[in-house]
């Protein structure tokens, strides 16, 4: 099965987010997808020993997705074939007042992948300009503004500068950065919603609050494609993934993984005559053994 949708969902010029589906609608089947997400898995178990080995880079994925969009399962599916010491999973939540404390970057700094290492963040940075842009009284707990009238056009054009030279400081000293934006509906979203109210096993992930703020559902709209066109660079592109249908945006995004891990070139670290030479006496130690 020679499929491949690396590139196929990469934001490249001016991106509408109207324009962009929500849904699968090729040709592969599900049963064809979950098969081959089941070989993909394998290349990216591969890879990331090979980039743990090397350990010269490290690679950063950032998940960013309305509620109910998939990132828990996502990860859960995509990684749960890699080994747990190469990868590291942070979950951003509303920033502590230690956090606040500093700049809104701060806590990204500290969470990065070092080399050798696979980090993934769900959700990340950008939260400061979709969910603070929504609600930009938020913002008001930097204590470094007086009022919300302070975030004009001028403070988020900062905001986006900010990321892109975060973002660019990243690759230049070894980090490859992969974004992907898992791009649900209002009514697949409102489906699982409904799920999770119905079904008793998935109550505890029903939360009261996701309803405000899918009343928000268009604004948030406006703040992605916003956030996207402003931050999508050859450096750390970003990805659209139809996400109505699960097994396939599984599918596109350990594709487009695996994509920019085999593009880091990566190797086994070459051992010198002297090591070599040390494995065939160790060797023969073992062998000799009584």
């Amino acid at each position: 099965m020679d499929i491949n949708f690396s590139d196929d969902f990469l934001v490249q010029g001016k991106f509408s987010i109207k324009k962009s589906s929500t849904a699968y609608k090729g040709k592969l089947t599900k049963e064809e997808g979950e098969k081959l997400l089941i070989l993909e898995k394998v290349k990216l178990r591969e890879l990331q020993e090979r980039l743990y080995s090397d350990g010269s880079q490290s690679l950063l994925v950032v998940l960013q997705a309305m509620d109910a969009a998939g990132k828990d399962s996502m990860i859960e599916h995509v990684f749960g074939g890699v080994n747990p010491q190469g990868c590291n999973v942070i979950s951003f939540k509303t920033p502590s007042s230690r956090e606040y404390s500093h700049d809104f970057l701060w806590r990204h700094y500290l969470a990065l992948p070092k080399k050798g290492m696979i980090g993934i963040f769900n959700r990340s940075h950008y939260e400061s300009v979709l969910v603070c842009k929504v609600h930009p009284e938020y913002n008001l707990n930097e204590k470094t503004w007086k009022s919300v009238k302070d975030f004009d056009e001028k403070f988020w054009e900062n905001r986006y500068e900010s990321i892109r030279n975060f973002e660019k400081h990243l690759t230049d000293n070894g980090t490859t950065i992969v974004k992907i934006f898992l791009h649900v509906s209002k009514d697949e979203q409102k489906k699982r919603l409904l799920d999770r109210i119905n079904e008793q096993e998935k109550n505890w992930k029903f939360s009261a609050a996701d309803l405000p703020e899918r009343a928000l559902f268009d604004k948030y709209m406006d703040c992605y494609e916003t956030a996207i066109n402003e931050t999508s660079k050859d450096y750390a592109p970003w990805f659209v993934l139809p996400a109505d249908d699960k097994w396939f945006a599984r599918v596109a995004a350990i594709q487009i993984i695996i994509d920019a891990l085999e593009k880091m070139k990566l190797k086994y670290p070459k051992l010198s005559e002297e090591d070599k030479e040390g494995l065939k006496e160790a060797k023969k130690q073992l062998e000799n053994e009584k």
